[in-house]
């Protein structure tokens, strides 16, 4: 199954706003770090149903473009956003359908590692990317989480598995100085006592605090010369 069709089904299955609902967690701390401002040209990367901009929007900041490989997944973030500063688009990650610098600042949040040539896409991202323009990727997925890794065996997609390490690389690589990388933790997931495991998801209590807490989203930003 490819990305598209992958994404098309969770969006006809409402996951879409599932998937917003557990992102938002991190997303939020995320966002509120992004040097926006008035007039700026954001765009979201595998943006799902574009809660990102729509939260940006609320702060009276930005406008621009999300981005999605699926569909449906645009399809309902057009229905979910009523204003005029956000498009929604289906494009490729490998090819962004953007002119060389002219975007502010491109954010992405659980997306970048289904990025079919990851080097590729950040090389993308540079070429848009204005002089002092930003990146902020943020993923769940990388190797440092290893409670994570097995989200691999659930989805019939590849997906990029780096370390912190790899990723400032990668960055670097692209041509992208990296302003800054550190993990966010999910503060709201409740936690129960030690005596409630195992549970039905989590062997350990160890194995939950070491996901969300210890872990949580890591948070690459790199920022074009």
């Amino acid at each position: 199954m490819s990305v598209r069709e992958e994404f098309d089904e969770w969006a006809t299955s409402g996951k879409d706003r599932g998937m917003e609902d557990r992102h938002w967690h991190t997303a939020k701390h995320v966002l509120a770090r992004m040097p926006v401002e008035p007039g700026d040209r954001v765009v979201d990367l595998g943006t799902g149903s574009g809660y990102a901009l729509r939260a940006l929007r609320e702060r009276g900041i930005g406008g621009g473009y999300g981005l999605d490989g699926a569909p449906e997944m645009v399809r309902n973030a057009r229905e979910y956003t009523d204003d005029e500063a956000v498009g929604y688009l289906v494009g490729d990650f490998d090819s962004l359908p953007f002119l060389d610098d002219s975007v502010d600042h491109v954010f992405s949040m659980e997306s970048f590692y289904y990025a079919a040539e990851p080097h590729t896409t950040l090389s993308e991202i540079r070429r848009i990317l204005k002089p002092g323009g930003t990146f902020y990727c943020a993923v769940n997925y990388f190797a440092e989480s290893e409670s994570t890794h097995a989200w691999q065996g659930e989805i019939s997609v590849d997906m990029t598995l780096w370390s912190r390490g790899e990723y400032r690389q990668a960055f670097r690589d692209a041509g992208l100085y990296v302003a800054e990388q550190d993990t966010v933790p999910d503060r709201e997931i409740e936690i129960p006592p030690a005596s409630a495991f195992p549970t039905e998801d989590w062997t350990s209590r160890e194995a939950m605090v070491d996901r969300y807490r210890t872990w949580g989203t890591l948070v690459t930003v790199g920022v074009a010369p």
